[in-house]
């Protein structure tokens, strides 16, 4: 995984701006990792704010779906992928048509949400993937961030200040 983690790291350094997508819970881990993108210095949007732009070539899609099937994120990898920009999936499900369209698949291994055996986790509901989503988007912010250079006190003043 580990691998996988730099790739992701540097893909998402050379893209132009880089968007947060996953559905539920999935997205709003995402959204965290997102807003740490922003404090880089990064040009990050949350895909459905009504501020964020069409993506376009150049840019890179970071999407989560444990199933790798959801349909409006198998769409909206789609709709990346035929514009040109790069996607970045996170999944459990390395056979699936979102890592087929990925540029980079990081394979999480939790349990989808349909997993009800708790053969996995017993958390319910994907709660192991979603938890996962937020600690490997932590991860290669903190990839990132070592590789800029930047101290946390420059990171400090794009930190929100209208709370």
């Amino acid at each position: 995984m580990a691998a996988r983690l730099d790739e992701a790291a540097r893909v998402i350094r050379d893209g132009r701006r880089v968007f947060a997508l996953g559905a539920g819970r999935s997205g709003l881990a995402l959204r965290m990792t997102a807003m740490r993108f922003m404090h880089l210095g990064l040009d990050a949007h949350v895909v459905g704010e009504a501020t964020s732009p069409a993506i376009s070539n150049g840019d890179v899609l970071l999407v989560a779906s444990g199933s790798g099937t959801t349909a409006g994120i198998v769409s909206a990898a789609q709709t990346a992928h035929d514009v040109g920009a790069r996607i970045v999936a996170l999944t459990t499900a390395d056979d699936s048509p979102l890592a087929d369209l990925a540029d980079v698949t990081v394979l999480i291994p939790a349990a989808a949400k349909q997993d009800h055996g708790g053969t996995v986790s017993a958390q319910y509901a994907g709660g192991l993937f979603e938890l996962s989503v937020a600690l490997v988007g932590d991860a290669v912010f903190h990839a990132l961030w070592q590789a800029s250079g930047l101290s946390a006190d420059e990171l400090w003043p794009r930190h929100a200040n209208l709370e």
